[in-house]
This record gives structure tokens, C-alpha cells and sequence, in this order.
């Protein structure tokens, strides 16, 4: 061992030299988890990241998220869905450290092993920041905004911050994903109306997770019907969200106008009946795992 090594100064850590901790490939998912996954719609990872490789994200995370927010109204003045939360999307595409979160293979790996496929691209990602006295989220479903025939679609639901009791987690409603596609509307007043009278009528099992602690994640089918409750606190509920189709995805005709937008803008145009990342544009949805784009089939 040379001697002069031992004296030398250590490489500076993710967070002395500014940059965000490496989001290093983990383990396998656990099968429980995985069977929760597929029989309920839905599922939690705690600590998939820890406090410290989220604390080296969140202020870019949130400096982005805050720079390209759009929305100027009030709280009071808007409508459900703009009190529910900020909503800014793509922020991988603005900037590197937030890229580097998106992109992360940890994540995917979990994204395809819940829905038991081999592979996985991005379609996009979305800040979710429920501001202090922020309203509730209405119960949905997600996949009625994407023109994807097949169910293999999936969320990741991060916090950044820890989320108070008070704040709660994301409700679910057990076993909707096998139901398809049920609700009509986009996330409104509307929506919520539609969905409470489903889960009466039918005597649906709604559950939570709880509080989360920064890092844990849920994670949630395309047609799992989902909402949150508001923030009452004095605080911003930080969430970053992505989410994943498999590899390959076909591209549906879309079944209504938000479709359309979402054919156009987040998946680049890419013409009805071709896979996803195939076509001008491809750049947009890049395959996330595994991540030396090698599948075995």
C-alpha cells in the first residue's frame, strides 16, 4: 500500500460535493410483497430510499418542481382538483439531479417485479405537492388518462418528507385493478361521487398505508382506484411520483381527449399501434430496467 494513500483526503460525500447520493441498484423485491402487489392492486416498500439519499434530492426536487409550477390561483379559488395538489411534470427532463431519481434502476426493478414483467420504460414522472390547507384528492383512477390497452401500468408514490397521521397516505381500494376501468370521469367532484357510490354499493375493502416515512414508497396499478385525503397541517406534503409501463407497450387508440394529450406529449406522438420508445421521440420513455436495456425472452 503506497503510504502517501493513507494520508490522503477522502472523496467528498454525495451531499459535501453538492451532488445527490447514487441511488445504487437493491435487492429483489420480496415475494410478499409482490403477491400483495398482484392480489390487492397495490402495495408499500418501506425505505426503498433512505432519509439521507431523499435529503440529497429533495431541494432539487422542489426547486424545480416550485420553478415550473403554473398555477397562480389561490387556493380558495380554484377547483377540486387544483386544491388537491401542485402538479408538475417531466422534471427529469429540466434537470440532471432530478433526472437522476427518476431514472433510478432501484426504483424500476421494484416497478417491473410487482407487476411481473421483465421489463420497463418510463413514461413520465409527476411532483405531487399538496399544499398546507391543500383540499382532498378524489378517488380515480389513473389509467383513464393513458391510451394503453394493457393493465401493465404502475405508479410509484414517494414522499420526500415524512407524512404526518394527520396527512395520511394515499386510500386505496382493494382488488379494483382486476375491475378495469369503472369511473367515467377525470378526477373531479364528480369522480369522487361516482366511485364512493361503487365502493357502497359493492361493499369494496378500502385500506391505507398510513404515515410514511421520506423514502417509503407505495406503488399502484394503472386502474386501482386511489385518493387522498387534504393536508391540514402548516406544511407542503412533498411527493414525487413516477410512473412505468412495460416493455413493450402498444399504444392504444385513444378513448378520450385526455388520451389524445397524454399520445401527444408524453409518449411524443407515437402512432397508434406502435410500442412505446419504437418511433421519433423514443427519447422521452427510455427503458428503465434492466438497465443495460437486455432482456431475455
Amino acid at each position: 500500500m503506497d503510504p502517501s494513500a493513507s494520508s490522503a483526503s477522502p472523496e467528498p460525500t454525495a451531499q459535501e460535493d453538492g451532488r445527490p447520493k447514487d441511488l445504487a441498484e437493491a435487492g429483489p423485491t420480496p415475494t410478499d410483497t409482490i403477491d400483495s402487489f398482484q392480489a390487492r392492486g397495490h402495495a408499500v416498500v418501506r425505505g426503498l430510499a433512505s432519509a439521507d439519499e431523499v435529503a440529497s434530492y429533495r431541494p432539487a426536487i422542489e426547486a424545480a418542481a416550485l420553478e415550473h409550477n403554473r398555477e397562480s390561483l389561490p387556493l380558495a379559488e380554484r377547483s377540486t382538483y387544483g386544491q388537491a395538489f401542485l402538479q408538475i411534470t417531466n422534471l427529469w427532463r429540466v434537470d440532471p439531479r432530478v433526472a437522476r431519481f427518476v431514472l433510478a434502476p432501484r426504483f424500476a426493478r421494484v416497478a417491473a417485479e410487482l407487476m411481473e414483467v421483465e421489463a420497463v420504460r418510463l413514461y413520465h414522472d409527476q411532483a405531487l405537492f399538496k399544499e398546507a390547507g391543500g383540499g382532498r384528492t378524489p378517488w380515480h383512477q389513473d389509467q383513464f388518462y393513458w391510451p394503453f390497452d394493457s393493465p401493465h401500468t404502475i405508479t410509484m408514490w414517494m414522499p420526500l418528507v415524512d407524512v404526518a397521521p394527520e396527512v395520511g397516505s394515499m386510500r386505496f381500494v382493494v382488488g379494483s385493478h382486476r375491475l378495469g376501468h369503472v369511473s367515467g370521469e377525470s378526477i373531479s367532484d364528480e369522480s369522487d361521487r361516482e366511485v364512493a357510490a361503487l365502493i357502497e354499493a359493492q361493499g369494496l375493502e378500502v385500506e391505507t398505508h398510513g404515515p410514511l416515512a421520506a423514502g417509503d414508497a407505495t406503488f399502484h396499478a394503472g386502474w386501482t382506484l386511489h385518493s387522498a385525503g387534504p393536508n391540514p397541517t402548516s406544511t407542503m406534503r412533498s411527493v414525487m411520483t413516477v410512473i412505468y409501463v412495460a416493455d413493450p407497450m402498444v399504444v392504444a387508440q385513444p378513448a378520450n381527449p385526455f388520451q389524445e394529450f397524454d399520445r401527444q406529449v408524453w409518449l411524443a406522438g407515437t402512432p397508434v399501434g406502435s410500442t412505446v420508445g419504437s418511433t421519433v421521440g423514443s427519447e422521452l420513455n427510455p427503458r428503465l430496467w434492466p438497465p443495460d436495456g437486455v432482456v431475455s425472452r
